[in-house]
Order: structure tokens, then C-alpha cells, then sequence
């Protein structure tokens, strides 16, 4: 062999590991599926001024100043009445339950008060447990309910429009009113780490016994696929809750996030979310050849989890399709779930809507499981 360079023996191995990543067909979705998925989800998908914003509407006084005060929101795109409540407790609920971001509500009498020139008051309430999906909304307000009363200042009421505000706008953030950002992330990086720890681990829990040839002992062992399953993965579940305690006791001691809810609520629901996630972690090892490819699948359910499920991007920013794509993930509802804890001390009826998608992902994940397994024992 010369001992200079071949461009001959060059070409050979660069023909040979063109060929083995040809075959290697998942290193190949990576190469060619991450590019286009962050293209489309970036391109698309991320919006960091949200629009239409789902608003309760509580009009105790109608005229023609609150239409105008209402269209002009509507006009501006940032707010969309979604419901008409009929009392302060009923849209608190909404509010609380994330049906909505925010409560306009007109007092009795606004109308008569206006006409008078008595300044009455306009109350709007904004959930900020995210502050970036509020703040454009409410930083354009003022303006907004200016524009809207111009056209019906005229008249005798005319000479109110150009000097000071003919009402006192008041705006309350609820649940995070100083908008600290703390309050919003690190509560969702409970659910962030959670979800590519417990699945990195459990996907390498089968394909761990094929690379180190324990394959056969275990095949050999008279269990079924199911007690396989829940041998495989309780381990994994434990150390999901070993990081919940020491996420939690950080959040604590180091930024100070009000705990408002039930402690036991938010353990019980994190359970069944790190219970879907070792699942889907432990399909992703029957689906795989080896490590490689079981972290492989973890990164590419990983990365679209993360930027649709609110955690980075505001989730209502969103167009319908990737909305209706993150609602599939479990992160996007652990993340509601321990924020409406945490932050809003909500309960069981706030939290069941979310918990029952994280259930059903669980079931179907496990299925698939099981019968993949068993087809590893033919």
C-alpha cells in the first residue's frame, strides 16, 4: 500500500458511507425531515404577536358606546369575544380554566356616566401566567378604546374627544401581575424536562438488552409483554418523580413560584404525564434497532412537542392546524395543568379537560407497546 494519499481509496469509503447512511433510514429522516420540519413549524407555525384572542364580555350596561368600545377591540384583531358572561363568576371561571385571556367587562351605568362626562370605568382582566400573550394586547388597549368612542364623541360631546380620556381604563394582570417571566417558564420546564428525560431513558430500555446481547436471556424468562412493560418502565417512573421533587424545590427556594394549589393534585397529574411519556418512550424502543435510533425518535418527537405546545411560543399565536397538531402532545397539557395549579390554584374541574388527552395518549402508546413487543417474541 503507498503510504501517499489515494483519491481511489478515498472514493471507496466515501462510496461505502454513502451507501450505509442510504440504508440507515431513520439517520436519513433526521437529515431530511428536521430541515423541512423546522421550516415549516418556524415559518408557519410560530407567531410571536397572537391575534384573536378568545375575550368574555360582560356588558351589564348596552348602548351605543359599548358597541363601539367592543367593535374596536374586535377590529384590532387582538381580541375575539368568545362569550357574553352572565356574571364576574362566571368569567372568573373562564379565566382560570383558560377558556379565555381576557374579561372586558362595562359597569351598570357606563353609559350615563360617559354623557355626563363623569370618566366612568372600563375593567379588563388579562390571564398572564404567560406574559408575552397578553402584553401586545393590552399595550395597544388604550388606543384602541380611544378610536373606538372617536366616531361617537360628536356633538355636544364632541369637545371631550381630543382633551383627556372620557373613561379610566383599568387593566388587571391576574395570576402573574408583576409579568415575571419566572412564574411562566420554570413552572413549564417541569414539564419540558420531564418529557425528554423519561423518554431518552425508557427508549433505551429494549434496545440497551439487544446491543448488549441480554436479548435472548430476557425473551427466554416466562413473563408476558405487559409485565415486561411495567418492569421496564417503573424504574423510569420513580426517577420522574426523584425530578419532580427537586424541580419543584427549586422553583421554591431559588425564584420564589407561588404554589397556590393542591401539592397532591399536581403530583397525581404529573404521574400520569410521566406514565405517558416512559410508555411512548418504551414504543419508541420496540420501533428501534439499536440506541442510536431510539434517540433518534426521541429528538424528533421532542423538538415538535416543544415549540407547539406553548412552552417557547405563545400556543394561541398558533394557526388552527398546528394548534390542533400541539393538542396531541402531552406537553402541551402538563404545562396548563401546572401553571393552573401553581399559579391559579386551580382544581379538578379546571383540570380534567387536560388530563384526560395525557390519559388516552398513554392508552394508545402502551398498545402499540404491547403489540410490538409481541412480535419480537416470534
Amino acid at each position: 500500500m503507498s503510504r501517499g494519499l489515494s483519491f481511489g481509496r478515498i472514493a471507496a469509503v466515501l462510496v461505502k458511507e454513502l451507501i450505509q447512511t442510504r440504508r440507515d433510514r431513520m439517520t436519513f429522516a433526521m437529515i431530511v425531515g428536521i430541515p423541512i420540519m423546522q421550516l415549516i413549524l418556524f415559518g408557519y407555525a410560530i407567531n410571536t404577536d397572537p391575534k384573536n384572542l378568545p375575550t368574555a364580555l360582560i356588558a351589564a350596561d348596552q348602548g351605543p358606546f359599548t358597541r363601539a368600545i367592543v367593535a374596536a377591540l374586535v377590529n384590532s384583531r387582538y381580541f375575539a369575544i368568545a362569550t357574553t358572561a352572565p356574571s364576574e363568576a362566571a368569567a372568573q371561571e373562564l379565566l382560570a380554566g383558560g377558556q379565555v385571556s381576557f374579561v372586558v367587562t362595562v359597569p351598570v351605568g357606563f353609559e350615563r356616566a360617559l354623557v355626563r362626562g363623569e370618566q366612568p370605568q372600563l375593567l379588563v382582566e388579562a390571564d398572564a401566567t404567560d406574559p408575552a400573550v397578553a402584553s401586545n394586547a393590552l399595550a395597544a388597549l388604550g388606543e384602541l378604546v380611544q378610536s373606538g368612542l372617536r366616531d361617537e364623541l360628536t356633538g355636544a360631546l364632541g369637545d371631550r374627544a381630543p382633551g383627556e380620556r372620557p373613561i379610566e381604563l383599568i387593566t388587571h394582570r391576574r395570576y402573574n401581575p408583576e409579568g415575571i417571566t419566572q412564574y411562566n417558564i420554570v413552572p413549564g420546564l417541569l414539564g419540558v424536562i420531564l418529557t425528554m428525560s423519561t423518554i431518552l431513558m425508557t427508549a433505551l430500555a429494549l434496545t440497551r438488552e439487544v446491543e448488549r446481547g441480554t436479548m435472548e436471556n430476557l425473551l427466554a424468562m416466562p413473563v408476558r409483554p405487559a409485565e415486561v412493560m411495567l418492569g421496564k418502565i417503573t424504574p423510569y417512573i420513580g426517577i420522574g418523580l426523584l425530578q419532580v421533587g427537586i424541580i419543584l424545590v427549586a422553583a421554591k427556594l431559588l425564584f420564589a413560584v407561588p404554589m397556590l394549589g393542591s401539592l397532591t393534585l399536581l403530583l397525581v397529574s404529573l404521574l400520569l404525564f410521566i406514565a405517558a411519556n416512559v410508555a411512548l418512550g418504551y414504543t419508541f424502543s420496540t420501533l428501534a434497532r439499536n440506541q442510536m435510533q431510539a434517540m433518534q425518535m426521541t429528538f424528533f418527537f421532542f423538538m415538535p412537542s416543544l415549540l407547539l405546545s406553548g412552552f417557547m411560543f405563545p400556543f394561541r399565536g398558533m394557526p388552527d392546524w398546528a394548534q390542533l397538531l400541539g393538542e396531541t402532545f402531552p406537553l402541551t397539557h402538563i404545562l396548563r395543568i401546572v401553571r393552573g395549579i401553581l399559579l391559579k390554584g386551580n382544581g379538578w374541574p379546571e383540570l380534567l379537560p387536560e388530563l384526560w388527552p395525557i390519559a388516552a395518549f398513554a392508552g394508545v402508546v402502551a398498545i402499540v407497546a404491547l403489540v410490538r413487543y409481541r412480535r419480537t417474541l416470534d
